[in-house]
């Protein structure tokens, strides 16, 4: 705020006072504002905020505080103008920090230092709260004024509290996560790593009963993988729901055990009929479709 030119800068209370208004500006708080007047700097005016979980919650209060000619090693004098019910109106009120315990003053204290220290004396009850401009009033009626306070007007600041003191922004206006959706959980589930691999095995055909590696000379049989047994020279059958959904064995087969059976050109009888054993890779591939196959089905059914 402007100040008076009669005021000399080069007086140490002076300059405290001007240090002081210059630091609460650069670093409002939505818990209380404070300056001083324009004609008079050692007159200030404040407005603080009532404290939270008391009947004074929401209540905005305004204050005034005067500054002795030898202030900081002086204290100030307080006095409430907006009706509250636990202070006097337009009284000087006894607190540790005001010119009633000048013995308590110190001189690092300062202006924010008595109005963070009247926020705190509202909530006092009991002996706590006896002293020169105490009040007892009903909790409903501090309640009340604690309403009516909001629009309180000071002809001397030409404003009303909630214009001296605005509310800070409402939690529900500041910026949050977005919140846990069925679509954001899909997409999280569908970067991980393995559930994409089961959903890529899901989307897959199921695998054909057979796997033939010549259809003109043979087929691996793979019906029963428990079994092994050697197939008959005809085609081999297809296989069936029951077989289907019988489990894959526990332990891998020899690749020995395996026998090829041919399809369209039976085996001369004057040559002895040999086995061929085919790729450990290709044992390994054939297991491995039938369990996904398995797996599958009995996903389906349960």
């Amino acid at each position: 705020m402007a100040t008076r030119s009669s005021h000399n800068k080069n007086n140490s209370a002076v300059k405290r006072i001007l240090q002081e208004a210059k630091e609460l500006q650069n670093d409002p708080s939505h818990e209380y504002s404070a300056g001083p007047l324009e004609n008079d700097i050692f007159e200030w005016h404040a407005t603080l905020r009532g404290a939270p979980d008391t009947e004074f919650e929401g209540g905005l209060y305004h204050c005034r505080v005067s500054l002795p000619a030898e202030y900081p090693f002086r204290p100030p004098s307080i006095m409430l103008l907006t009706p509250n019910g636990r202070f006097e109106l337009n009284k000087k009120i006894c607190i540790s920090f005001t010119n009633y315990h000048e013995e308590l003053w110190q001189p690092a204290w300062g202006v924010r230092t008595a109005i963070i220290g009247l926020q705190g004396f509202f909530p006092h009850k009991g002996e706590a709260a006896v002293g020169v401009g105490a009040l007892e009033y009903p909790i409903s009626e501090r309640k009340r004024l604690a309403a009516l306070s909001r629009e309180w007007y000071c002809p001397d600041c030409q404003q009303t509290n909630l214009e001296s003191l605005p509310d800070p922004p409402a939690a529900s206006t500041l910026p949050s996560s977005a919140p846990e959706t069925d679509e954001n959980i899909e997409t999280k589930e569908a970067e991980s790593p393995e559930i994409a691999k089961a959903e890529t095995e899901q989307a897959c055909p199921a695998p054909p009963d057979t796997v033939h590696t010549d259809s003109s000379t043979s087929t691996i049989s793979a019906e029963q993988p428990a079994s092994l047994t050697p197939t008959p020279t005809t085609k081999s059958e297809p296989a069936t729901a029951d077989t289907a959904l019988r489990p894959a064995p526990a332990t891998t087969p020899s690749p020995a055990t395996l026998t090829f059976a041919t399809t369209t050109r039976p085996t001369p009888t004057s040559r002895p009929r040999q086995s061929a054993r085919p790729p450990i890779l290709l044992d390994f591939a054939i297991i491995s479709l039938v369990s996904i196959f398995i797996a599958i089905l009995a996903r389906r059914v349960l």
